[in-house]
């Protein structure tokens, strides 16, 4: 049984996270600006206010935790955007303050930096829209943000090209930096099963600064 401070617990992956990780029996802090937006119903569950952007804040929440895991930026809309690299920056600023006792930092990462099986990356993709690219490209920062930090134990974890909310099937598949496709070229995961890989690599280690991606 771990200890996670859970940022973005109430966005669309986080709330699968935070779901996953009770259902394992780990103990959750679940870091909010307003608690009352999210119920303590689980005995292993504490709501407590916070700010990703905030390094003070995210040193607070994060002493004497295992694993802080944030899902902020996760593709809960355009609104996010600007809080990507700068929510990584403050993150790793915040677990710097606790010295060599800092927990592992895991974060929802994106996709657009992936490498399709011809060589392209899924951003550069024609007519994709503004606002996605956007998003893509904020995550694309932040994941090159991480690459340059080698005193904190990160990971970052990239979805498939879609994902969105469905079935729990316990079954995925991982690469390192290229898109994980099916045979009829898709490419998808649901955040359930997203979930279960992130609290996999969470319990078992196997991407110690590196960022992995998950699909079918």
């Amino acid at each position: 049984m771990s200890k996670i401070a859970l940022f973005g617990a109430t966005g669309t992956i986080g709330r699968r996270v935070l779901d996953e990780a009770l259902r394992r029996g780990h103990q959750v802090t679940a870091v909010v600006r307003d608690p009352a937006k999210l119920t303590a119903d689980d005995p292993n569950l504490t709501v407590v206010e916070g700010d990703v952007l905030d390094p003070e804040s995210v040193a607070e929440v994060a002493k004497g935790q295992d694993v802080v895991v944030s899902a902020v930026g996760g593709g809960d809309g355009p609104g996010h955007i600007a809080t990507i690299r700068p929510a990584a920056e403050s993150l790793v600023a915040g677990l710097r303050y606790l010295g060599p006792d800092a927990p592992r930092l895991i974060t929802v990462g994106g996709a657009g930096s992936l490498r399709k099986p011809d060589g392209t990356q899924v951003w550069d993709a024609e007519g994709l829209p503004v606002p996605l690219l956007q998003i893509m490209h904020a995550h694309g920062d932040a994941l090159d943000f991480y690459r340059t930090v080698t005193d904190i134990r990160w990971t970052n974890l990239s979805p498939a090209a879609t994902i969105e909310p469905g079935e729990r099937t316990g079954t995925y598949r991982t690469a390192l930096d290229d898109l994980i496709t099916a045979p009829d070229g898709t490419s998808r995961i649901t955040a359930e099963d997203y979930a279960i890989a992130l609290l996999d690599e969470l319990e078992s280690p196997q991407h110690i600064h590196e960022r992995f991606t998950v699909g079918y």
